[in-house]
């Protein structure tokens, strides 16, 4: 802890002079969390690096292969513990990142113009700021010396901050203490992988995707049917897989439907892959893994308070079956919007027997007239646009 003290202590210095130095408009820094590339950060350096060659657009990371991974597709990137990376994120006037700032680094933040992509809309649980039980309420509610000390990306509030509708942009206004001026109401630049015809994404992730993510989707194209269970992160951090379902019984489900589990979980959730090998039908996925080029592929979508769902369902003749086993411990945990189930379009599971029963009998169809209704309160009327006219709008209403 002492020594995770001065390195902090000595990040504030940074951040001090962070606020010295000039910042040039014409330099844009990119990030993640985790130190990926991935979510709506990925998809709009992408478009903007192929629509605005005359800005110098830089991914920043502290993972040295994530650095190397996009300097292989051709686009810049460097490595945040080095000079140059150092450097290019001081001088970076617009930072876009998919959290925090310290995607990039929030000691390098001073002066420079955050904003923040996030990564989901969602009527589900409460976020940062809005949060007054469980766990987190420690660092938004108490928001403690030591809190404030170690987490200072959590109280550096965006400048401005990709939203997608009037209502999500109330929720965000309150969860990160911003004026709603300050909300973009545009669609999510990741959704454009989704939306594009087959054609569009086939190039893109050729060009785009390492050979692990292509080789994926070619197996999935092998099956009748892919389901696909994506839970959100859960405090306790336990092994959501073989604690929420009877994997022996789901491997033969999809074995006599010629079907595929791929199970992908959360990325700060703490899962032994090993002990998935065994099954036949069931696949597992890597957690770091952009999952939205392979989405289009799968038919069913299976999670439970996650905002993938509102992705999801933007794709047509898709199904989804939310599996809300733990419904009662969860909300105990977490704060919940009370409108949450009203706005699902499909199969509402409440113990691993009804999802097993809903499985076996193909019984996860969407309620179209529903899922027009959520498509309408959560991405409106222009849900369907380009990423060249979401990078454009992007540009137009922020600078």
């Amino acid at each position: 802890m002492k020594g995770k003290f001065f390195i902090f202590l000595f990040g504030y210095m940074v951040y001090a002079f962070s606020f010295l130095v000039p910042r040039s408009k014409q330099k844009w820094a990119f990030g993640s969390f985790r130190n990926a590339f991935n979510d709506n950060a990925k998809y709009l350096f992408i478009g903007l690096s192929e629509s605005m060659p005359h800005i110098q657009k830089v991914w920043i990371s502290a993972d040295k292969k994530t650095v190397q991974h996009v300097r292989n597709l051709g686009l810049k990137a460097e490595f945040i513990g080095s000079f140059k990376g150092l450097w290019f994120a001081l001088r970076a006037k617009h930072w876009f990142y998919n959290s925090y700032s310290s995607d990039i680094l929030f000691f390098a933040s001073g002066g420079a113009t955050c904003i923040n992509l996030w990564h989901g809309v969602g009527l589900n649980k409460k976020i940062e700021f809005s949060i007054t039980e469980g766990e987190l309420a420690k660092r938004f509610v108490q928001k403690t010396l030591k809190e404030r000390f170690f987490h200072p990306e959590n109280f550096r509030r965006p400048d401005y901050m990709l939203s997608s509708t009037p209502l999500q942009s109330a929720m965000f206004a309150e969860a990160f203490r911003i004026p709603i001026h300050k909300l973009l109401n545009i669609g999510y630049p990741r959704n454009t992988i989704l939306l594009a015809n087959e054609e569009e994404r086939q190039e893109f992730i050729n060009k785009y995707e390492n050979p692990k993510v292509i080789a994926l989707i070619n197996k999935l194209k092998t099956y009748d049917k892919v389901f696909i269970y994506m839970p959100t992160w859960r405090d306790s951090q336990r092994n959501l897989f073989s604690e929420s379902m009877d994997l022996n019984i789901l491997n033969n489900i999809m074995k006599e439907k010629n079907s595929l589990m791929l199970l992908k979980p959360h990325a700060n959730t703490l899962v032994d892959s090993e002990k998935y090998k065994a099954f036949e039908n069931i696949l597992f996925a890597d957690k770091n893994m952009d999952i939205y080029p392979v989405l289009p592929y799968t038919d069913v979508l299976i999670t439970d308070y996650s905002s993938i769902l509102y992705d999801f369902i933007l794709m047509p003749q898709k199904e989804l079956v939310l599996y809300v086993y733990d419904y009662d411990e969860y909300a105990n945990q977490r704060d919940f919007y009370p409108e949450f189930l009203h706005y699902i379009p499909g199969k509402i599971c409440s113990s691993f027997t009804e999802l097993q029963e809903c499985l076996q009998e193909s019984n996860y169809a969407l309620n179209e007239e529903k899922r027009e209704e959520v498509i309408a309160q959560f991405w409106g009327m222009d849900w369907n646009k380009t990423l060249s006219e979401i990078s454009i709008e992007i540009i137009t209403k922020t600078f």
